[in-house]
């Protein structure tokens, strides 16, 4: 069964250190193996229930009605930390305190001289079973919260004084289980675990973010690489992968940069459309080059082949690619020209 139990324990024969100015009583008792109100705590239970109680808030009394009714801020006078379990006595931490607080002298009076005028007194929620006349808690739950108390007599049961009790009354009073939590809650009695919850939510959501964002931008630039070489065959330039120089020239590593950075598959065509009119333009030089390159080659060799030589005075005249002939003045032996002589004298 499932119960909520509200357990005193004293620091009645507990040596304990006060450290006034770290603000810290080391080695308080806040819960041993048998309770005045005649239950036992298995030793496993403790052990395992030692994480619960670290950094456990300290309230000065109990809340007014119920155990999970907010506490006021003054209230508030430390937390425990470094719990552990003893072999054979219980749970043993140090207290925090706030040097600062209204009752922190009365408190380092009360540890050093007589501990056994205050103790802590514990909300928790545990898993009980009778065995004769005597509760077992077999587990701690929950730790709902830890007060620090005087007068350990009025702390009886479940959330019940000595005054409250009929004679023969149970001191295990069972209590309804609580009802659910709502967001509001969760706000008001655990300000500290929302927030924390929230920032973990936070951090998770801006990782989910980044992710989103870089396989959408891995994404469109796939896309884009593919709109690319769409539109490179679409005008017949090759192949990007290829390792011709002479397609390297065409479509060079710093065109394809161009075309990838390119706003939108319009603005991608226009580049391509503009390297197509200029590929073509230098296309038309190159071929205009190579007939000029073959005439000339053409018409030096005509020259060589006209150069002739004439006979006066041993003169040697050149022509480049033009016909060759003798002059009728310097023919040799010339008094007057016939029709055959004419005819020589000119071809």
């Amino acid at each position: 069964m499932t119960e909520m139990l509200q357990e005193y324990c004293d620091s009645r024969g507990v040596r304990m250190h006060v450290d006034r100015e770290e603000g810290v009583i080391r080695g308080v008792k806040i819960l041993g193996l048998e309770s005045r109100n005649r239950r036992s705590y298995l030793p496993e239970a403790l052990a395992q229930a030692a994480r619960l109680y670290e950094d456990a808030k300290v309230n000065v009394n109990h809340p007014k009605g119920n155990p999970g009714t907010p506490r006021d801020y003054q209230d508030r006078m430390g937390v425990i930390r470094n719990v552990g379990a003893r072999p054979g006595e219980g749970l043993f931490a140090d207290f925090y305190f706030n040097p600062k607080h209204a009752l922190a002298e009365q408190l380092i009076w009360d540890a050093e001289h007589a501990p056994e005028n205050v103790g802590f007194s514990h909300n928790v929620e545990a898993r009980t079973v009778r065995q004769g006349d005597k509760i077992v808690v077999e587990a701690i739950t929950r730790v709902q919260s830890v007060d620090l108390v005087a007068d350990p007599a009025t702390t009886r049961g479940l959330f019940e004084s000595a005054a409250q009790m009929s004679p023969g009354e149970s001191e295990i009073v069972p209590v309804d289980r609580p009802r659910a939590l709502t967001v509001e809650d969760l706000k008001r009695d655990y300000p500290e675990l929302v927030e924390q919850i929230c920032r973990e939510l936070f951090e998770e959501q801006q990782r989910l973010m980044a992710d989103v964002q870089r396989l959408t931008a891995l994404e469109t630039a796939h896309e884009k690489q593919a709109t690319v070489r769409r539109l490179l065959r679409e005008f017949n330039f090759p192949d990007p992968d290829s390792n011709d120089p002479k397609d390297k020239t065409i479509v060079s590593e710093h065109f394809l940069e161009l075309l990838l950075e390119a706003e939108n598959e319009e603005a991608i065509r226009e580049l391509i459309e503009e390297r197509a009119r200029l590929v073509r333009t230098l296309e038309g030089a190159e071929a205009g080059q190579s007939l000029l390159e073959t005439g000339s080659d053409r018409l030096r060799s005509g020259g060589r082949r006209a150069v002739g030589e004439n006979g006066v005075n041993g003169a040697r005249f050149e022509t480049l690619g033009k016909p060759c002939s003798r002059d009728q003045n310097i023919v040799p032996g010339f008094t007057e020209l016939d029709a055959k002589s004419f005819v020589e004298a000119i071809t």
